[in-house]
């Protein structure tokens, strides 16, 4: 019996040692598995946050286009504007007052969708002269020396869409 124990006895590492070197193999591919899990993951998470970027951007995008037609089209109705305050100035003098009222109806039926829209004046008479704001078209001699440096008539109207300056003020500036 003695025997028989010795033999039991150096068989079992022998059985355990292919049990062990098993586990080591299931361990490696675990391990392995587990890293390839956690790039696969990376790159989903990666790719995910690119798309979410890239649709981020489109949208910001294509209401920056929207953004730019509305702008293109307001400039476009500027030079409209300009010419009904001019008539007005016109038809002060005369004695039709039909034509007056209802340029006058025109202009401001124009200014208030413009103004809907996201127009407004740049403000330039008496005020400081600005290049943000203002183009000079010369200089005068001011007539007071609080004029100096600030705008004393307006050639052309400057325009603002929606904070973003549109068409400068035209302006002449006191020396």
């Amino acid at each position: 019996m003695a025997e028989k124990d010795i033999k039991e006895a150096v068989q079992e590492p022998e059985e355990k040692a292919p049990k062990k070197k098993k586990e080591a193999q299931l361990q490696k591919q675990v391990e392995e598995l587990n890293d390839k899990l956690s790039q696969e993951h990376d790159k989903y998470v990666r790719l995910y946050a690119e798309f979410e970027t890239f649709r981020r951007r489109s949208s910001e995008e294509k209401l920056a286009l929207v953004g730019s037609a509305a702008a293109k089209t307001i400039e476009g109705l500027l030079p409209v504007l300009d010419d009904c305050e001019r008539a007005m100035q016109m038809l002060a003098e005369s004695s039709d007052e039909a034509a007056r009222e209802g340029t006058s109806l025109i202009y401001n039926k124009l200014l208030e969708y413009l103004k809907s829209c996201g127009l407004s004046e740049i403000e330039a008479k008496g005020q400081s002269f600005d290049t943000d704001f203002h183009e000079a078209l010369t200089q005068v001699p001011a007539p007071s020396d609080e004029l100096k440096g600030k705008v004393i008539d307006v050639y052309q109207k400057g325009y603002m869409l929606n904070g973003k300056i549109i068409r400068y003020a035209k302006v002449i500036v006191g020396a």
